[in-house]
């Protein structure tokens, strides 16, 4: 059961109304994430800004999955890693992508590994990461931009994650029958 309000567009602060709007534009209805995070109008601003932001990245949509879900469930998110796996299908990544990332297996291609795998080490060690593990996933062929915006992605979803946590936000039907325990 949800700790925090899940606001609608009558109970968000006026502030958080048109950016719920946006989110109704964008889903067709509001998810119960923003709803709690329209609570605090700034933060459901800063995620969907990081949202855009994450998207628009150099990262292709598989890439912006292996990231989003390497973080959603080594955080352990109830919430995201479902969403993210719908998500994920509406984008048309590969299942087999999916399902490694949920379940902890090796992802099908040897350059998503790496891209998991620095994330993981950059979620892990909060930002530390050696110069040889750096060096790797420059030479799977990524560059300091894609390094840099993992952590566009990771502030997009420490912002989600943590809420999530703390407001044991209810898994929006939609996104159920992806339901997910680490």
């Amino acid at each position: 059961m949800s700790t925090l309000t899940i606001h609608t567009l009558e109970t968000a602060p006026a502030e958080s109304k048109p950016l719920l709007e946006n989110s109704i534009k964008a889903y067709g209805n509001i998810p119960n994430l923003h709803g709690v995070l329209a609570g605090a109008p700034g933060l459901l601003k800063a995620y969907q800004s990081l949202h855009e932001l994450f998207v628009d990245s150099s990262f292709n949509n598989d890439e912006l999955t292996v990231v989003w879900q390497t973080i959603n469930v080594e955080h352990a998110c109830h919430y995201c890693v479902p969403a993210h796996t719908a998500i994920a299908k509406m984008m048309k990544v590969d299942d087999a992508i999916t399902e490694a990332l949920r379940n902890g297996t090796k992802l099908p291609s040897d350059k998503l590994q790496v891209l998991h795998e620095t994330t993981l080490k950059i979620v892990r060690n909060r930002g530390y990461i050696d110069n040889e593990d750096v060096q790797a996933f420059y030479a799977a062929g990524y560059e300091e931009r894609q390094l840099l915006e993992i952590i566009l992605g990771l502030s997009q979803k420490v912002i989600s994650n943590y809420v999530n946590h703390i407001a044991e936000t209810p898994v929006d039907a939609a996104f159920q029958k992806f339901a997910w325990k680490k």
